[in-house]
């Protein structure tokens, strides 16, 4: 064999005598079996639809039996097939099919089977659309920036894009100057199609200028004024290639998130989002079909090309890596992850050779031999066994801090990720003895510890009033325990911007070690694990900094630590009149989107709560039904009540899931949200300079609950909050707050029929407190709120230390017994090591 041929893993001759191209090919989850692995969905122009689940192979001369799971003949020929979520009511992948004249939607079943034959799968229709005009090739994605459900495009023969959102036909619109279809594709980052005209161009459409352009039935229709109810449509950008292309591709990982790939006749072409060229390659062959995906090195991206000499090149770029042989000309290519091997080469020839392979050497699969066991050395093991029970000794002497240490990096072990590791040594000082102490640690979602309370040793004994005590103090975790530096980004959804009174100061100044290699002292990105980036922008004449992403809620973070960063920057050089603001206006549009789609989950919290209920009725009053027909000595027939059980179990269990699901979300949802109101809260206090114990009170309302709990839901927990400030301390007059406090009676919270009075009530707090209201606790707005140095406040009744910093919120409380009001002092020695042990 060849050490240049491609390696054979599986492969399967399908049917004789028909015909696939290149839409005929997909590889994804089909049955969402939530396993990670991929099925292979292949459609034929004879109307043929097939599903594999290949796996290792010695002949090739035929399907295995298992390998095939499904094998449909439908009426009509397949001219492409695409996995999707493409059901408005559910979150699985579903399988859309387009034919000539009809678009169907499938939905794939396992059934697990009892015998040798293996699970049986069913394909079952949800809904279709019959279309119009004859078509020739579809695209789907999240048109116009909806997330979580797919949208559908289907380009007809002459040249009209329909739209369909799920069940429902949408719009359809003519491209202009159309004669022959060209590929199209979607481009989720610009919300825009590309597809190559007849004039040999690639053109770009915004699916918001397709919506508002004018609707048309015929193609003379695009010829009507603009007075005929819309806008006339052209394109955004048009970049000429001079060649008919074959391929269109937009890849989706993340270093090469801005460039949109061409497969012409003769040549390859790389453009950047805004239609600019990245780069050219000019081919020496006849291609077939192409694929891009992620590469190992940063900046760059491979492409497999596959061309009519049977060869498979993989590229890096506009540079050759790897060249094997094929058995056949593929007209379509893709990469899939099946059980046994992963990044599996999947492709198929327009006359039905299906082949998955690799490439590369041959693996080996050569085991190490167990080695001869010997006999233990018990004067070793001991030795060991003490010198363990010094180590944990010597580390119960340390009153927990470095088990509080292993519960720290513990989730980042488990994550696969590096160890990050924090010392914390706690010393008290009283003048009374301390007994049963416990360390505990509080982390707030979504971060978490595999243990969170340590019972330490005691110190002494007292003879006191045996009264607990608790000590709090919190502190800043730091930030790279969420994120890690990456490459800026240009265009973003979301922008803040912060001003100083200093001169500019680069930004590798103030964020030191790993983020060396992704800034130019200008510019700087942090990439949260769970994806979303947020990019840092420094002005090179002006004081201004610009914090921007696509994710409104994850800009608090960096915002709060670049807010903190610049204090101690300008604070070590002696900067007594350093300044901070915002002045731009407060993103409340974008806040109240997080508040609607919080508001939102917690509604069908309530109906799926209410719809169980009502099933657990029905469910139990049949089990009456059916036990008082099995007890009776001459039962009467069952009459399908045994069915109508079934049904409603089944039912049951399914709402089951939907609320377990939307429990799931509905936690993400007020990480969220709690996210974007600390940044709502943080660029409120910056624009109006508020004082730490006013933006306290500000948070406090905002914020009144850590976690949302049946009885008690954040919206009108804050609504409350809000309105009573709006009464007392931000009322237009000392009149009107007597008034409306005299008016106030005991208000019943409960979940709210909708968000418009308590988004209201923000926008008139925000506006209040522009106007220059007063943030107090005081029962009036003119009365000085009493201030207490830090002795008074260890003698008072909430005996709390409180030291709000950033980032992740982070509590170690110690409770003792008892402790006196003489000063206490609290000492944390940190030891931080994180990725490449550098912080950042």
């Amino acid at each position: 064999m060849s050490l240049f041929k491609a390696r054979d893993w599986w492969s399967a001759v399908l049917g004789e005598g028909e015909e696939f191209d290149q839409g005929c090919l997909c590889v994804g989850d089909v049955d969402n079996s939530g396993s990670g692995h991929d099925k292979v969905v292949v459609g034929s122009y004879m109307g043929m639809l097939r599903i594999f689940s290949p796996h290792a192979s010695k002949s090739s001369e035929e399907v295995p039996a298992d390998a095939q799971l499904l094998e449909v003949q439908l009426q009509n020929a397949i001219i492409q097939v695409e996995l999707g979520k493409f059901v408005s009511c559910s979150d699985l992948l579903h399988l859309a099919v387009l034919h000539p004249r009809k678009l169907s939607v499938f939905s794939i079943s396992g059934t697990a089977g009892n015998v040798e034959h293996g699970d049986q799968y069913q394909l079952k229709l949800v809904y279709e659309h019959n279309l119009q005009r004859t078509a020739c090739s579809m695209t789907h994605g999240t048109f116009g920036g909806v997330s979580g459900h797919h949208s559908l495009c289907v380009q007809s023969m002459d040249g009209m894009l329909m739209f369909f959102e799920q069940e429902s036909y949408s719009f359809g619109r003519f491209l202009p100057g159309f004669l022959l279809p060209g590929p199209l594709v979607y481009n989720p980052r610009t919300d825009s199609f590309l597809t190559v005209s007849s004039a040999r161009q690639l053109e770009s459409y915004k699916y918001e200028t397709l919506a508002v352009a004018t609707e048309a039935e015929t193609r003379q229709d695009q010829d009507l004024s603009v007075n005929s109810g819309g806008k006339r449509l052209t394109p955004d950008w048009v970049f000429v290639l001079g060649e008919q292309a074959l391929e269109v591709c937009v890849p989706s990982f993340s270093h090469s998130s801005s460039f949109i790939f061409i497969l012409g006749e003769r040549n390859l072409y790389c453009l950047r989002d805004n239609g600019q060229i990245h780069f050219m390659k000019k081919l020496e062959f006849n291609p077939s079909c192409f694929l891009p995906y992620a590469s190992v090195r940063d900046g760059t991206t491979n492409l497999l090309l596959c061309n009519h000499t049977n060869m498979l090149l993989v590229y890096q770029d506009v540079t050759l890596k790897w060249a094997a042989q094929l058995p056949f000309v593929p007209v379509a290519t893709r990469l899939a992850n099946f059980p046994e091997l992963k990044g599996v080469v999947t492709s198929l020839s327009s006359d039905g050779h299906l082949l998955c392979s690799y490439m590369g050497t041959d693996p080996s699969f050569f085991s190490t031999p167990k080695v001869d066991a010997r006999e233990a050395d018990y004067e070793q093991v001991e030795a060991e066994m003490k010198r363990l029970q010094k180590l944990i000794r010597e580390a119960t002497r340390t009153q927990g801090g470095i088990a509080a240490a292993d519960s720290l990096t513990g989730y980042q072990t488990r994550l696969g990720m590096p160890i990050v590791t924090h010392e914390l040594i706690s010393q008290v000082l009283a003048n009374s003895v301390i007994q049963t102490s416990k360390l505990t640690v509080s982390i707030q979602p979504p971060l978490a510890v595999t243990q969170d309370q340590f019972i330490l040793e005691p110190m002494g004994f007292f003879s006191c009033s045996g009264v607990p005590k608790i000590l709090q103090s919190t502190f800043t975790l730091p930030l790279a325990l969420v994120c890690v530096p990456s490459s800026p980004a240009k265009t973003t959804k979301f922008k803040i911007t912060l001003d100083t009174n200093q001169a500019p100061v680069q930004l590798s100044s103030i964020f030191s070690g790993n983020a060396h290699q992704y800034t130019d002292g200008n510019s700087l990105a942090f990439q949260f694990l769970p994806g979303p980036k947020v990019t840092l922008l420094a002005s090179k004449t002006s004081q201004r900094y610009r914090i921007q992403s696509d994710s409104f809620e994850d800009m608090w973070l960096v915002a709060k630590e670049l807010v903190r960063r610049f204090d101690q920057y300008f604070s070590k050089l002696g900067v007594k009149d350093f300044k901070k603001s915002f002045s731009g206006p407060l993103p409340l549009q974008e806040y109240f989107l997080s508040v609607d789609h919080h508001f939102q989950l917690r509604v069908s919290a309530k109906q799926y709560q209410d719809l169980l209920s009502e099933q657990a009725v029905q469910f139990r009053a049949i089990q009456r039904r059916l036990l008082t027909r099995f007890k009776d000595k001459t039962p009467a027939p069952l009459q399908n009540l045994d069915t109508l059980l079934d049904t409603t179990y089944n039912q049951v269990m399914a709402l089951a899931d939907a609320a377990e699901e939307n429990h799931t979300q509905l936690e993400e949802a007020f990480v969220r949200l709690r996210g974007s109101t600390q940044l709502l809260v943080l660029l409120l206090s910056l624009s109006q300079g508020l004082t730490p114990e006013q933006t306290a009170i500000l948070e406090a309302t905002l914020l009144p609950l850590l976690q949302d709990t049946p009885q008690l839901g954040w919206e009108e927990s804050c609504d409350a909050a809000v309105s009573h400030l709006l009464r007392t301390c931000l009322s237009r007059s000392p009149k009107d707050q007597a008034t409306s406090l005299a008016h106030t009676g005991a208000q019943i919270l409960g979940l709210p029929r909708d968000t418009d009075r308590l988004k209201r009530h923000i926008s008139l707090l925000c506006d209040r407190i522009a106007k220059g209201g007063r943030l107090t606790l005081a029962s009036e707005a003119n009365v000085q709120v009493p201030q207490m140095d830090m002795p008074e406040m260890c003698v008072s009744v909430g005996r709390v230390l409180c030291v709000i910093l950033s980032s992740c919120l982070c509590f170690v409380c110690v409770a003792f017994s008892e402790f006196s009001s003489s000063m206490i002092e609290i000492t944390w020695q940190k030891r931080i090591c994180l990725f490449t042990n550098v912080e950042i």
